[in-house]
């Protein structure tokens, strides 16, 4: 099948990027663009040279198709794409509710089509330079904090921003959640603006990730600590530190403690996404993220949710929030 031919449902700030890294690709072409809103899918069209399409116009057109679509909508054009015999990756989350998500991996089983989930930094440098040091983690603290944007505010902090930490931690820990403590609330839109969630796994590991999109600076961290050692993580310097007895050079005074200090150089993930949904779809090569863990990561957003709703129904009813 040389020339895959793929699609855009949805040509909002992702969508774009998307289309241009089809646009740009070796493997495939750029079938067409779709929008609701189609003075907005004309844009995207003509920067990138496809043709702006009306949905059932590109389910005709393509053999895969991007949705980059709000979350609400993601049911429905995913449906409709596996349905019509199409390959999908839809931008995170999978779906609005797990029963949604369910019913999309039996369609895509019994379709027999890819079904890959947008969680990008499982295809980034950082993952990897974290995954391959820390492997049985026993604690894990994830710090997410960003400006106040517009864009995302159709959902909560939490299927905004948090849920990609949620995933990497799920990548890390082999467990299931045995429990979810989440606090929260809305400052600056509808929905919830920061948030905290602490996570037990069956296993004995706990995370603890805290999100939010109404900081005046941009940061990401990370700590995390086993057996095999400590390790801390600053995301916007690219650098990591990790204390242990594997790695690195010999750390006097701690018994055969080494440390390590590395920094990675960023590599483009949402081309490295694409290039694997191609594989997946051309060469038969694994879903790294397939609707099994998208579906995960939902559930333990919708987890966090629950936990977040019932503690501030607590809040407002002892009168610490109104």
């Amino acid at each position: 099948m040389a020339g895959l031919r793929i699609g855009i449902a949805g040509a909002g700030y992702f969508g774009r990027f998307h289309a241009l890294k089809v646009a740009a690709s070796q493997r495939a072409t750029l079938a067409g663009v779709h929008d609701a809103d189609a003075a907005r899918a004309a844009v995207v069209a003509k920067e990138t040279g496809a043709p702006a399409l009306d949905w059932p116009a590109l389910l005709a057109a393509c053999d895969a198709v991007v949705i980059a679509t709000p979350a609400d909508t993601h049911f429905s054009f995913v449906s409709d794409a596996l349905n019509a015999g199409l390959h999908v990756l839809v931008e995170k989350p999978i779906a609005a509710t797990l029963a949604e998500a369910s019913t999309l991996a039996a369609l895509a089983a019994g379709h027999g089509r890819v079904l890959q989930i947008g969680h990008q930094l499982r295809y980034s440098a950082e993952h990897q330079a974290i995954s391959t040091r820390m492997r049985r983690p026993l604690y894990i603290d994830c710090v997410r904090i960003a400006p106040f944007k517009l864009r995302g505010t159709d959902v909560s902090v939490i299927l905004d921003l948090m849920i990609h930490d949620l995933d990497f931690v799920l990548s890390l820990v082999d467990s299931p959640i045995a429990s979810v403590d989440a606090v929260g609330a809305p400052v600056a839109s509808t929905h919830e603006d920061i948030a905290n969630a602490r996570v037990h796994f069956a296993n004995g590991c706990v995370a603890t990730i805290t999100a939010s999109r109404i900081s005046l600076k941009t940061e990401r961290k990370m700590r995390l600590f086993s057996q095999e050692g400590y390790m801390s993580v600053d995301f916007g310097a690219r650098k990591l530190m990790m204390i242990g007895r594997e790695r690195g050079l010999p750390l006097p005074g701690t018994g055969g403690g080494r440390i390590e200090e590395i920094s990675w150089k960023e590599h483009d993930s949402l081309a490295a996404e694409h290039a694997a949904f191609v594989a997946s779809i051309l060469d038969g090569a694994p879903v790294v993220v397939d609707a099994a863990a998208g579906s995960r990561a939902l559930a333990a957003a919708l987890a966090v949710t629950e936990s977040m709703t019932a503690n501030r129904a607590r809040a407002e009813a002892s009168g610490l929030i109104r």
